[in-house]
């Protein structure tokens, strides 16, 4: 069992071993980055001046959940299990917990990390409850996905939620010396070639220390540059889950940045999503639904284009048809924005959720039979066509409901025309007594 499950942090490390593994910190102190937690003040050095709670770690891939969580258990004398949800099953756990029983009869604790834990089902999740509950293990799962999306209420109220940062430019490079240092030579880089180096783990500390084994491997004597470098070595991929919370995170900000009209940061978070594989449909659907909601009538254009774009990418496919999404992004961006209709439907679906019995009007209904005549439908309708300025003012909602307003336009694009109109109709029915 101990063969399978128990990966308590090994003194020594092969001579042969992967550059990440030899360079896996000893101490909490020698953990580069997250600052936030283990700073003088930072969470985890609060929580170990007195009891270690179980823990949720949350953040990128290759930012330190899996040696913090080891260094942990070196720091708090704990014994360290680690598994992966991906790998391991409901006999499995059964196992883990009931070795964990046993080493706790003998005074020993365990520290149980959970990797990718939000690949648990829910079922699954709940079984590590009664565990913590009774302090058979400190439970402390590492996850890349939001844990209040991912993870069951039940399990969240039994563990803390710390948020891993992605490494900075600096935290790299600091990174980076440390494992010079460990090779006993400078990597053959000139400085454009070492940033781009950098840029290239795009935060991710393991993905950084697999670049420089790579470069460590070359033939010192000639220095690098950028050109050659990227000759080299194959750009590593953006970090983008089409289905995680990454995904969302990226068109909440190519979102959020139409709706403040800023072309060039809409410009650039659809790029990201481009170049990490999202499909161009999705965001042509997205784009389509930008120009509906924060757009809307103050530029009734704004949707046809946003069509047009989707249609065109469907006939050209990509790459050229992506350039069609991008020019409607950048319409949408400098477009006059409004939400008046958004908000105006969401209004009027509330009222007719609370009002929703209640039969129109007689005289708007028609009487297509004698006895539907009998009963006043259609008796007193004005037909606007015939009224003066073609407007009767007559009122179109149910007997004795006060009248509402739920569309309210601002004064921007075309919707200040809109408004204008709607001004001119609010006054007629006043002047004829039926506001």
């Amino acid at each position: 069992m101990a063969d399978l499950f128990d990966a308590s942090p090994a003194e020594t490390v092969p001579a042969d071993a992967p550059l990440a593994e030899r360079l896996r910190p000893a101490t909490l102190e020698e953990v580069i980055g997250q600052s936030q937690l283990l700073g003088p003040e930072g969470a985890l050095t609060v929580m170990l001046r007195g009891h270690l709670p179980s823990l949720i770690l949350w953040g990128p891939p290759g930012v330190g959940k899996t040696t913090i969580a080891r260094l942990l258990a070196r720091r708090t004398g704990l014994r360290f299990v680690q598994i992966s949800a991906i790998f391991t099953g409901v006999a499995d756990l059964k196992k883990v917990f009931a070795e964990a029983a046993m080493h706790r009869a003998q005074g020993q604790g365990t520290l149980l990390f959970v990797d990718e834990i939000h690949r648990f089902n829910k079922a699954q999740q709940d079984g590590f409850l009664p565990h913590m509950e009774d302090g058979t293990v400190t439970l402390v799962g590492a996850t890349t996905e939001n844990p209040s999306f991912e993870l069951n209420a039940a399990l969240m109220s039994r563990a803390q939620v710390l948020v891993l940062q992605r490494l900075t430019l600096r935290d790299l490079e600091l990174m980076t010396q440390r494992a010079e240092k460990a090779l006993g030579r400078k990597l053959p880089l000139d400085g454009p070639a070492r940033e781009a180096m950098l840029e290239m783990a795009d935060g991710d500390g393991r993905a950084l220390l697999n670049l420089v084994e790579q470069v460590a491997a070359w033939a010192p004597k000639d220095v690098v540059d950028r050109d050659a470098l990227a000759a080299r070595l194959q750009r590593r991929a953006p970090q983008h889950d089409k289905s995680g919370d990454g995904h969302f995170n990226l068109i909440s900000a190519l979102h959020k940045s139409v709706r403040g009209s800023d072309p060039d940061a809409a410009l650039y978070w659809l790029a990201r999503m481009l170049r990490a594989g999202e499909d161009p449909r999705y965001l042509a659907r997205r784009v389509t639904r930008m120009a509906v909601e924060d757009i809307g009538l103050a530029d009734p254009q704004a949707q046809g284009i946003c069509l047009e774009a989707w249609n065109t990418y469907e006939r050209l496919g990509s790459p050229e048809g992506e350039q069609a999404i991008a020019n409607a992004v950048v319409y949408l961006a400098l477009a006059p924005k409004s939400n008046a209709g958004y908000a105006a439907y969401k209004a009027a679906m509330k009222s007719a959720g609370t009002t929703g019995s209640e039969p129109p009007p007689k005289h708007i209904l028609n009487a297509p039979t004698k006895l539907m005549k009998e009963q006043g439908y259609g008796a007193g309708y004005a037909y606007d066509h015939d009224a003066a300025e073609g407007f009767s003012g007559q009122n179109y909602f149910p007997e004795g409901m006060k009248r509402p307003v739920f569309y309210i336009p601002v004064d921007r694009g075309f919707e200040r025309e809109l408004g204008r109109r709607l001004d001119w109709f609010v006054e007629q029915r006043a002047k004829r007594g039926r506001s």
